[in-house]
């Protein structure tokens, strides 16, 4: 093969930029021709294809297409193809061989079977040419093979490249979520850098992780070829490699790279927080050969300002922040994000934000417009890269304010309701001391959360929008509450925890969410209690039932109390500093009954007086022989769980278990019955066998009298003479 023969071959990239990877060939010489899904056929010499292995900074893998062959659907029609080529020529005796097969057919369904099959043919083709049997190395093969069938049609190649082009090899040290290497420069090309860079214009990456971009960046205005320290090809080991081409072409990038670090007048600046970040950041330039190129520092957004060392007036500030994938992650988010557009407008007008998300609406809380944008996939993600024009300003960007934030119409209005609802609680909670509250609960139906204060942290929950709403009105709705509540509250981003609301079956609004472990203490008249905002639905105090847990706390003086169904037994900690004799709690939770023994020492009780059982509560009704004074009872309002023997219809079943509760409670005993069921209706044939007290209207503090149906509470006790 000489190296003026014109051979065909195959560059893949991620989706979404084939058509920069077309522009890229033409520039390093080749022919592109057809664009498929994440790729680009093209025709070249062999030293250009070598120089696109060297330079291509898009490129995933470069084959050499040896076959395009059609109506290929079973292994016999694959095998036979594959042996019809003269494979004596690309692998040399005593070389190893490994197959990467994509794709599927009717016939062949698994890609282990297709690489196994592309095998067979290459090994059939070899000993009937005379040559020995070579060997497989799944690993670190000499020669890789790629093989792909789609709709019938294979394409069958050799992997000049061998290992993926975006591994330049000089990240080890990677951040929480990296931006692979040749997606960061598809970016710096979409955002005009290469000419920036020309222009010794300025770059900045406010949030840089572990430099990708910055490195990506340095290397293109530096002219370095992106793949310069790779030691090994896939060319390396084919049979038909030029050894002496391949030195010529790698001493001329050496010689660019020489010049263009030294030429290289444009100012790189990456700021994180993460020290852990930086610290990657800094061994991947090093690296890479361009530390000189980039300055680095531990800074957070929030102090994001001009460097005092920049000297260009214009530059791209470009960066990839974090995008949402989980609700929770969303306060801090929408916070970092009014906080990008700030700095920005304040700090660098004239330049252009281009910022890559996977959350669009996220980017719209930046407070700019984007006059530009690409869809583009990061790796399973569908992906945005927003390109902003900061405006000048007259005022100079030394001396510019940061813009206050522009509220929508429905945003202010939910603000004021905020503002308003704790005017009117702010008495109240003065008198009572109590720190953990609800402040909002869909007061205004288009923004519908429930917003609770923990002290100084906030529990957000979404309730789930019917179908008739617009799930882009709700997403902006949600975004606009999450921008305003750590403002109006005054509290950090990071201490608003969201979650939504949905119609919860069987225990599903017990089970956990999140693994933070992340608790903290809250008072609630004597009581010292621990909550979690994080890891499950509910926080392990409901606060709705405050007023019940007072009840409890003034009637348990010397009495023996049973709490079923009892959660984090915060009823059972009012009960017992009342002056509870002793207590018995029962759920079914190990989980929440180890947060209820924590709730005991927290308050120094004594747990050989207030135990704690693991069980079905009907079970544990039919069994129990022990009487008590005061019982509590809060069952769910619905549960299928597995290790309960039935199900529970609150509704349906509540009869059975006041009955079995009353046998449990002595003649002057007093059973406090609850439940959250919305439409709840007390069974007419328990009022006729017992003393009945509705008290429901009198278990709402001011914080919860908007929704007066949100529980039931019932005062049951025998009649006299009955028990």
């Amino acid at each position: 093969m000489t190296q003026a023969a014109s051979l065909s071959l195959l560059a893949t990239c991620p989706k979404g930029i084939e058509g920069l990877l077309a522009e890229e060939l033409t520039a390093l010489g080749a022919t592109p021709g057809k664009t498929t899904v994440a790729g680009v056929y093209f025709d070249a010499t062999l030293a250009i294809a070598y120089r696109v292995c060297l330079w291509s900074r898009l490129a995933n893998r470069v084959v050499l297409v040896l076959a395009r062959a059609p109506l290929i659907d079973t292994a016999e029609q694959l095998r036979d193809a594959v042996t019809q080529l003269p494979w004596r020529e690309h692998l040399a005796p005593g070389k190893t061989l490994a197959v990467d097969f994509h794709g599927k057919s009717d016939h062949i369904r698994h890609t282990r079977f297709g690489a196994q099959t592309v095998k067979d043919g290459v090994v059939d083709a070899l000993q009937l040419a005379g040559q020995a049997r070579p060997n497989v190395d799944t690993k670190t093969p000499d020669l890789r093979l790629y093989a792909h069938l789609h709709r019938a049609n294979l394409t069958l190649g050799v992997d000049l490249s061998g290992e993926s082009l975006h591994r330049r090899g000089y990240r080890r040290d990677v951040g929480h979520a990296p931006l692979k290497e040749n997606l960061a420069a598809a970016l710096l090309v979409r955002a005009d850098w290469p000419r920036r860079a020309k222009a010794g214009e300025a770059l900045i990456d406010p949030l840089c992780g572990s430099g990708t971009l910055l490195i990506e960046a340095a290397m293109m205005a530096a002219d370095q070829a992106p793949n310069l320290s790779r030691t090994t090809f896939g060319f390396h080991g084919w049979a038909g490699h030029d050894e002496a081409c391949w030195r010529e072409l790698r001493r001329e990038a050496e010689a660019r790279a020489s010049i263009g670090r030294k030429r290289c007048t444009c100012q790189l600046f990456g700021f994180d927080q993460s020290p852990a970040a930086l610290s990657a950041a800094k061994a991947n330039a090093m690296r890479a050969g361009i530390p000189a190129l980039i300055t680095l520092n531990g800074q957070g957004l929030g102090a994001l300002s001009r460097p005092e060392a920049l000297q260009a007036e214009k530059g791209l500030l470009i960066t990839n922040p974090p995008y949402g994938e989980r609700l929770g992650e969303l306060p801090e988010l929408v916070a970092l994000y009014t906080t990008l557009g700030e700095k920005a407008k304040a700090h660098f007008p004239g330049w252009t934000l281009a910022l890559f998300t996977g959350n669009p609406d996220l980017g719209h809380r930046l407070g700019l417009r984007a006059h530009k944008q690409y869809a583009l996939k990061n790796g399973p993600l569908d992906a945005k890269l927003l390109l902003m024009a900061i405006d000048e300003r007259a005022d100079g960007p030394t001396q510019a304010a940061p813009a206050a934030v522009e509220r929508s119409e429905g945003a202010q209005m939910f603000a004021n309701r905020l503002l308003k609802n704790r005017k009117r609680l702010k008495k109240w909670l003065k008198q009572s001391g109590e720190s953990c509250y609800r402040l909002y609960d869909a007061d205004m139906p288009e923004y519908a959360f429930a917003v609770d204060v923990y002290g100084a942290q906030v529990h957000v929950q979404e309730y789930a929008p019917p179908r008739s709403v617009n799930a882009a009105q709700a997403q902006k709705r949600l975004y606009d509450a999450l921008a305003v509540l750590p403002e109006v509250l005054e509290v950090n981003p990071a201490h608003v925890h969201i979650k939504r609301r949905e119609r919860q079956m069987g225990a599903s609004q017990y089970q956990k969410r999140d693994s933070s472990g992340e608790r903290f203490e809250v008072r609630e008249g004597q009581a010292r209690l621990w909550v979690n905002l994080r890891d499950y639905l509910d926080t392990g105090l409901f606060l709705d039932h405050r007023p019940v847990r007072r009840k409890l706390f003034a009637m348990a003086q010397g009495k023996r109390f049973l709490n079923l169904f009892c959660y984090t037994a915060t009823a059972t900690v009012q009960a017992a500093l009342g002056g509870a004799s002793e207590s018995v709690s029962v759920d079914m939770s190990n989980t929440y009954l180890d947060w209820a023994k924590d709730n005991f020492r927290l308050n120094g009780l004594d747990e050989t007086r207030h135990r704690t059982v693991r069980g079905d509560c009907f079970q544990w009704l039919e069994n129990a022989t022990a009487s008590f004074d005061l019982i509590f009872m809060d069952p769910p309002t619905f549960s299928n769980s597995k290790k309960m023997r039935d199900t529970l219809d609150i509704q349906r079943d509540h009869p059975r278990l006041i009955e079995l509760s009353m046998k449990r409670l002595v003649p002057e005993g007093t059973l406090i019955f609850s439940n959250n069921q919305r439409r709840f209706s007390l069974d007419p044939a328990l009022v006729e066998r017992f003393d009945v007290e509705e008290i429901t209207e009198r278990t709402f503090d001011p914080d919860f009298q908007r929704r007066g149906n949100m529980h039931h509470v019932f005062v049951l006790r025998h009649k006299r003479g009955a028990a």
